[in-house]
């Protein structure tokens, strides 16, 4: 069996920066350390530091039962008024939101205190979107599909500024952004998908139309796991998604000869080999 692993597999720059920032502070800091939602999405590394005495923090409520301490922002970003609420309770600030999430965040400052509206292209539901939302005045709207796209009604005399989740589908981003600009709004346009995103579903994409199954490896509440499962099974109908190769039925790759392997940002390496290496011992 041939096997072919993904170059832009596992950790993408923000998530490790995220991920390395936590343990600097574990074993640094003094005191409680607390992150304001999961670091990263993935409940094996959340697991592992949550082992060292780290201290997850999954709601609003939460944050306001603590009294000292130092919390670090996940690498997705939060809303200003939770930078706001933490400085106001006197602890310590440690920032891990990712540098092209932080972008998006001046951005849509910026663009709302001219008075643009923010269209956010994204998951109205994921905690990056709802941090970048947080970023922007009352005018904002978030769109993920078609039919949010069509029905998108903003007042003519406005000017309309588009950015992304930073782990949108590329091609549905575009699809959609066609569908805004055609009701001929006054419309800027920023394509904040971050370029490791794009290269990571290209080169998926391009892996999965070459072999006989595909292999995707993530947490399930990874957003850019998602995309590059969906990448995957348009270009090969034997797409497996896992998070651990606990997961995987090593049976369903008996009568295959071509494999690919591909990871999400938040996989770390050491899955994304174990799985590899058992593939390729057991066939």
């Amino acid at each position: 069996m041939k096997v072919i692993k993904a170059k832009t597999a596992g950790f993408c720059f923000g998530v490790k920066r995220a991920v390395d920032t936590v343990y600097e502070q574990v074993d640094s800091a003094c005191g409680k350390i607390y992150t304001y939602g999961p670091i990263i999405h993935n409940e094996e590394v959340i697991k592992d530091m949550r082992n060292k005495g780290v201290i997850v923090l999954r709601s609003e409520e939460e944050l306001d039962k603590v009294g000292e301490g130092t919390i670090i922002i996940r690498s997705h970003g939060v809303e200003k008024r939770i930078y706001d609420k933490i400085e106001q309770k006197g602890l310590r600030i440690v920032d891990a939101t990712c540098p092209f999430v932080k972008k998006i965040h001046n951005i849509v400052s910026e663009k709302s205190a001219e008075g643009a509206h923010i269209v956010i292209i994204g998951n109205p539901d994921h905690p990056e979107v709802q941090g970048i939302k947080g970023w922007a005045k009352d005018r904002v709207s978030v769109v993920q599909s078609a039919e949010d796209a069509s029905h998108l009604a903003v007042d003519r005399n406005e000017k309309i500024c588009v950015v992304s989740q930073t782990t949108f589908n590329y091609n549905k981003f575009k699809d959609l952004v066609e569908i805004i600009i055609k009701k001929s709004y006054d419309v800027s346009v920023l394509n904040t998908i971050c370029n490791a995103t794009k290269e990571r579903q290209t080169e998926a994409e391009s892996i999965a139309e070459s072999v006989d199954a595909m292999i995707v490896i993530g947490d399930k509440h990874s957003s850019n796991t998602q995309k590059l499962v969906e990448i995957c099974r348009k270009a090969c109908d034997n797409t497996y998604y896992i998070q651990t190769l606990d997961d995987l039925d090593l049976n369903q790759l008996g009568s295959v000869e071509t494999v690919g392997i591909t990871a999400g940002a938040s996989t770390p390496n050491n899955i994304i080999e174990e799985v590899q290496n058992n593939v390729r011992i057991i066939f």
